[in-house]
């Protein structure tokens, strides 16, 4: 499998996080899990499709061009053939850059782009394919300059975000909104309207990551770790990492510190640091 990130230029850095390519001409079928990052992405699928397992038992295929909006849960996917997949990880406040004012209602979905602007998903096909015969980002960047152009993202939010990123989601959102000069009602219903999730969501997802990212970097014990990123005790994190990941704390320790190259099914952890898929 190969996986390949390319940071965006200066002057698209506001509304973008990465664009990124993964490719595995010969995968195998175990199933990938994608976690929770804060983050909306726009997905062309170039390979076969790959296969969408729901929580419900729901089997169907992905869609080729779609709109990742914000996740809540874990998503499980499966490789039926040859996968090329590129991907524009939006940042945070920028979800409305492509969905408008449907972004809160596509929680937990990816539906078709073409449903969300059609012409818009014809130019991200057409420039996605160009990437790859350029071997360049820049048709995507090209593409991406002229709907950033027209977009205003919301000063409040942005600020809001980056307040909670620095905290890593340890922050009351009471605080918050003390702190930006707004109501608590006023934040929530802006932060929900340009993110997607609540700002206690959002909150959510990136104290969990900086649990994952000290105990993959420090070897801390669960408690320890739990404790010195905000949560009650390490029940409360169990509570939330199953919540948003679907296993354990131990298990996901346990991925985190194998050996990365040993073919160890339990490489879970590092996907949920890093937003991106991995073997459970």
């Amino acid at each position: 499998m190969e996986y390949v990130e390319h940071a965006p230029p200066a002057n698209l850095r506001r509304h973008l996080q990465c664009l990124w390519i993964l490719r595995d001409d010969a995968p195998d079928d175990a199933i990938q899990v994608i976690y929770p990052d804060g983050r909306c992405e726009l997905l062309a699928e170039l390979g076969v499709p790959l296969r969408f397992h729901g929580p419900d038992g729901e089997i169907r295929a992905d869609q080729a061009l779609a709109f990742a909006g914000q996740q809540l849960g874990p998503i499980r996917l499966q490789a039926t053939g040859p996968v090329h997949c590129i991907g524009v990880r939006l940042t945070a406040a920028s979800g409305r850059l492509i969905a408008g004012e449907q972004l809160p209602a596509l929680r937990d979905r990816a539906p078709d782009l073409r449903t969300l602007d059609a012409g818009f998903a014809e130019a991200f096909h057409a420039a996605a394919t160009a990437c790859v015969d350029a071997e360049s980002p820049e048709p995507l960047w090209a593409l991406l300059r002229q709907r950033c152009a027209a977009f205003a993202a919301d000063a409040l939010v942005e600020r809001a975000v980056e307040s909670l990123d620095a905290a890593d989601g340890d922050l009351r959102i009471v605080v918050l909104a003390k702190e930006l000069g707004c109501s608590l009602r006023t934040l929530q219903a802006r932060f929900l309207a340009a993110v997607g999730m609540t700002p206690k969501e959002y909150a959510r997802v990136r104290r969990l990551q900086a649990l994952l990212r000290t105990l993959d970097s420090e070897r801390s014990a669960i408690a320890d770790a739990a404790a010195r990123h905000g949560f009650n005790d390490q029940a409360h994190a169990t509570h939330d990492l199953l919540r948003w990941t679907g296993t354990t704390p131990a298990r996901l320790v346990r991925a985190l510190r194998a050996d990365p190259d040993g073919g160890d099914a339990l490489r879970l952890a590092a996907a949920f640091v890093r937003g991106r898929h991995l073997t459970p």
